[in-house]
């Protein structure tokens, strides 16, 4: 066989589309700098301070920005009008723990494959954030340790976790009940400010027993309004885990009786004052285009509790249902200079806020981790581009793909809001379906003529 021909210097100019000749060195370093080239032309990551506002219990309905008449909301309302408000955004779970689960760990709740968080606090997100440098604050409400007997020496305290800074409960504002009692309505309604034998713990030590739930959002806006003054100098980020508005609801002195929307109006009318009070203090630090601020609920409204419970209208459910109302909840981005304003359709759900911050600040995902789940959704807060996430499972008990959903199971609500009995779930063989697009109640079944539409989201359900 015949020798292949050389290559000469001009052969490889033209190999560029040159027609000149490239001496060897040059071409070497070219061929570099094409390699190198993706490295180098990657974005440095935007590194905004972060300020998630996360609320406990709230409605997709129960603020202006969502169709609210009765309850003003004027700072929620400037924060959605200033930034993203999504419509189809997703809480992990219909209930508190699952929720926050899929918040920290960016994993499905029910997919983590028999691991516990506490096998490795490193994969949560607070430690994600501490490994990028930036201070860390949890004010509120955590519900990631159960209710251990002593909570400030538990392995899953915040502390243990990646946040530096702790203010705040052990879990939810009705837990542990009243010796004798159970947490039914007329607990609710006849209960005091401290019958609730609940810790108010600052660091590891117990500061009030049983605190003062009138006080706790206010107490929770002034340390934050505090906290962000004092690290205005350093990338930060903020969890301000509001206890209210989960039953039993109780608002400062200044707040009562002031809403049209009752005593449930009354504290979602502070949770706004509170919003307010944060947004000025990020003004008033000079830091308002270096801080993304995310406002959003752990779940749906316990509505069954009466005045202690608020809306999903126009979502059919409320909390611990598979229905729109007990997952879907509002969903509101706001960085000015940043975040174009508008109204996002695209679904997205709080599990993703894991990799979305990973990929602005730079920090490492648990991509290994049984049940990661989360999307990055920062092409479509900072450049407009479709949301990632075209699919969402309920828990497994319904499955939605795109604008359609199916319902395997359906409750009316989580429990007998009297006696607290659990209530039997009814089963749906064939499934239910519903076009959220054009029956965002969920009044109109179709699966009955559409069985190859049922047939294809069951598919879906399985691979997912």
């Amino acid at each position: 066989m015949g020798e292949s021909p050389a290559v000469t210097d001009r052969d490889q100019g033209a190999s560029f589309g040159l027609d000149i000749e490239i001496p060897l060195g040059m071409r070497l370093v070219f061929l570099c700098l094409l390699i190198l080239l993706p490295t180098l032309s990657k974005a440095e990551p935007l590194r905004p301070n972060v300020i998630l506002i996360f609320v406990d219990d709230l409605g997709y309905g129960d603020l202006g920005c969502y169709g609210n008449t009765e309850i003003k909301t004027p700072h929620i309302d400037r924060l959605a009008a200033e930034g993203q408000r999504w419509t189809s955004f997703y809480a992990s779970g219909s209930t508190c723990v699952p929720s926050r689960t899929g918040l920290m760990s960016g994993r499905y709740p029910t997919m983590l494959g028999g691991e516990k968080l506490s096998q490795d606090r490193s994969a949560l997100m607070p430690m994600m954030f501490k490994r990028q440098g930036y201070a860390t604050a949890i004010l509120g409400k955590w519900h990631l340790a159960g209710y251990p007997k002593d909570f400030t020496k538990d392995p899953m305290h915040p502390l243990e976790c990646g946040f530096d800074y702790h203010y705040g409960t052990p879990g939810s504002n009705d837990v542990p009940a009243p010796k004798g009692t159970k947490q039914n309505r007329e607990l609710f309604d006849t209960c005091t400010k401290t019958d609730f034998p609940v810790p108010l713990i600052r660091g590891r030590e117990v500061v009030e027993f049983p605190t003062d739930q009138e006080l706790l959002t206010k107490r929770y806006t002034e340390e934050a309004v505090k906290w962000i003054g004092e690290n205005k100098q350093q990338s930060f980020f903020l969890y301000l885990a509001h206890n209210m508005p989960h039953a039993p609801v109780f608002a400062a002195p200044e707040f009562q009786g002031k809403s049209q929307g009752g005593r449930y109006g009354d504290v979602i009318e502070e949770i706004d004052w509170s919003v307010g009070q944060v947004m000025q203090a990020v003004a008033d630090a000079g830091i308002d285009d270096e801080t993304l601020i995310i406002f959003t609920s752990d779940n749906g409204p316990w509505t069954m509790f009466g005045p202690h419970g608020g809306t999903a209208k126009p979502l059919r459910g409320e909390k611990g249902t598979n229905w729109e109302g007990g997952y879907r909840v509002p969903g509101i981005f706001r960085w000015p200079g940043q975040i174009a304003p508008g109204e996002i359709d695209g679904m997205a759900a709080n599990l993703d806020l894991y990799a979305t911050f990973a990929n602005l600040i730079g920090g490492d995902q648990p991509s290994d981790k049984p049940g990661y789940r989360s999307l990055d959704l920062s092409d479509a807060l900072l450049n407009g581009a479709a949301s990632p996430r075209l699919h969402w499972n309920y828990a497994g008990n319904a499955f939605r793909s795109g604008d359609w959903k199916i319902h395997l199971k359906t409750k009316v609500r989580s429990s007998n809001p009297d006696t607290r009995q659990r209530e039997p779930a009814t089963v749906h063989n064939p499934p239910l379906l519903f076009n959220l697009k054009n029956d965002v109640s969920e009044t109109n079944d179709l699966a009955a003529e559409n069985e190859a539409i049922v047939k294809r989201l069951l598919a879906e359900k399985n691979r997912f």
